[in-house]
């Protein structure tokens, strides 16, 4: 595809002081990967494409972990044609992570058999965390774990048709205060193989509301063995706050989600401070370096999609994140809103105001912050907690990405 723009190239960064003791040590995953630093990128519905993976990794120089977005077990092994577009890699994307869903203990293995197989990524995932109700209502997700027989079947399945690949669990603390599924659910993924187990300091009923509970990653720390690492998510802002949860949970690394939106650059500060470098006050960007990278996001989602005009529609749900705290005008960012074009898109962009250095506003949460008023489940899902039987044959979502 040829743009009618280009991005301008990355601005110059400031001097980072030389490093001095690392925060924390390598990631492993299983025999083939090693992780440095141990950061990842966490799945998100309609974010973490190819695009969003690629912009994050050159601002970390190709250090960390990114992961697709959520992919759906049935539709994978039924080679849903949407599906088998979102699990295409970038060339550089080393090593290649994909995040499962399903809730049938078959189609997983046979899901994960065909990615060992087929060679379609070097490290798996699996989804036992998202708290939307069409996942819920259906068994999966962050209801999954409160069936401990049923987990336990679906991770044996995945780890014994791996075929050698690493596979990692992703959950949350569980349904709702009265019904806690994170210990159990740990000890039962370290008992079956997992290569680690990463966890949101939510639980379900919680959506993305209130403040991620930090103790339960500690706690989870010291219920499994050692050789299994443990990865803390939920309110990480800023490459400080993932130093704190380091250092106060334990934890072997770190799941970013919601503090990358509209700044990939946090993947730079996070390699920094954990090899033991600046703070995040280092790489506060003013608006031309913010917007050199819009422009280069957009530029991207147009190439993948093959064609411009959607690519940029595309990007602009990740515009009220990219300005944030800018005085940018109401106007200008109604604009941007409705830009079909990457020549409109950079116009725009230009009529802001250039000499604005980073806001202080922009810091701290972003994305979705709102609870849900209940967790929508299966009927009688709360039943028998060690109840092992399958959801309905329509339990799984029929198309990847959430």
């Amino acid at each position: 595809m040829t743009s009618t723009a280009e991005a301008p190239a990355a601005a110059a960064q400031p001097t980072v002081p030389q490093p001095t003791a690392p925060l924390a040590a390598p990631l492993r995953l299983g025999e083939r990967i090693e992780v440095w630093p141990p950061v990842v990128l966490a799945p998100m519905a309609g974010i973490t494409n190819a695009p969003f993976r690629s912009l994050c990794r050159e601002q970390s120089a190709g250090k960390g972990l990114f992961v697709s977005e959520m992919i759906t077990t049935r539709a994978l092994v039924e080679r849903d044609q949407k599906t088998m577009r979102l699990i295409r890699f970038d060339p550089s994307e080393q090593p290649r992570s994909i995040q499962l869903y399903g809730v049938d203990p078959g189609i997983v293995g046979r899901a994960v058999r065909m990615i060992a197989d087929e060679g379609l990524a070097d490290h798996i995932d699996l989804n036992f965390g998202c708290p939307v109700p069409k996942v819920t209502r259906r068994g999966g997700g962050s209801a999954l774990p409160y069936k401990r027989n049923l987990l336990r079947r679906i991770l044996r399945e995945a780890v014994g048709n791996a075929d050698g690949l690493p596979v990692t669990m992703k959950m949350r603390k569980g349904i709702d205060d009265d019904h806690m599924t994170y210990l159990d659910a740990g000890r039962i993924g370290a008992e079956e193989g997992v290569s680690a187990i990463a966890l949101h300091g939510r639980t379900a009923i919680q959506h993305y509301s209130g403040t991620a509970d930090w103790s339960a990653i500690a706690r989870l720390r010291e219920a499994v063995p050692a050789h299994v690492p443990v990865l803390g998510n939920g309110d990480i802002w800023s490459a400080d706050d993932a130093v704190r949860m380091v250092r106060e949970t334990g934890c072997d690394g770190v799941v970013v989600g919601r503090g990358c939106l509209g700044r990939p650059w946090l993947f730079k500060e996070l390699v920094s401070v954990f090899e033991g470098g600046a703070s995040r006050e280092t790489f506060a960007p003013s608006f031309p370096y913010v917007a050199q990278v819009m422009l280069r996001h957009a530029q991207l989602l147009g190439e993948w999609i093959g064609d411009e005009k959607h690519g940029v529609v595309d990007f602009r749900k990740h515009v009220p994140w990219y300005t944030k705290g800018f005085s940018v005008g109401s106007e200008l960012r109604r604009g941007m809103g409705l830009a079909s074009g990457l020549a409109e898109l950079a116009e725009l962009l230009a009529a802001v105001d250039q000499d604005q250095p980073w806001p202080q506003s922009a810091d701290g949460p972003r994305g979705r912050t709102s609870g849900a008023n209940r967790v929508v489940l299966p009927e009688g899902w709360l039943d028998d907690p060690y109840d092992c039987a399958v959801p309905d044959a329509d339990a799984e979502l029929d198309t990847s990405g959430g």
